[in-house]
């Protein structure tokens, strides 16, 4: 058993160690807890997942092209309707 000053400097020694556990403890259920709100917020916003926008993407840019592609054949068809209603 120890006495004096190296009790004392034992005492605050443990001391430090379990405050320092202690923070660690609160930090993690800090954390958690600001991943749960986070992770609720995000939720309710009803967000799309980057996957999903980017498919989503590529079908409108398709579709642009395919618009673009049928514009042109209905402008050469009717192109050809003109002419051929001219003779």
């Amino acid at each position: 058993m120890t006495t004096g000053p190296n009790k004392i400097l034992d005492d605050f020694a443990r001391l430090m160690t379990d405050m320092a556990g202690t923070a660690q403890g609160v930090r993690r259920e800090a954390e958690a807890a600001f991943q749960h709100q986070i992770e609720k917020l995000l939720a309710g916003m009803d967000l799309v997942k980057r996957d999903e926008f980017e498919a989503v993407r590529e079908m409108a840019v398709r579709a642009r092209e395919e618009n673009d592609a049928l514009s042109k054949r209905v402008a050469e068809l009717e192109e050809k309707l003109e002419k051929a209603s001219d003779k």
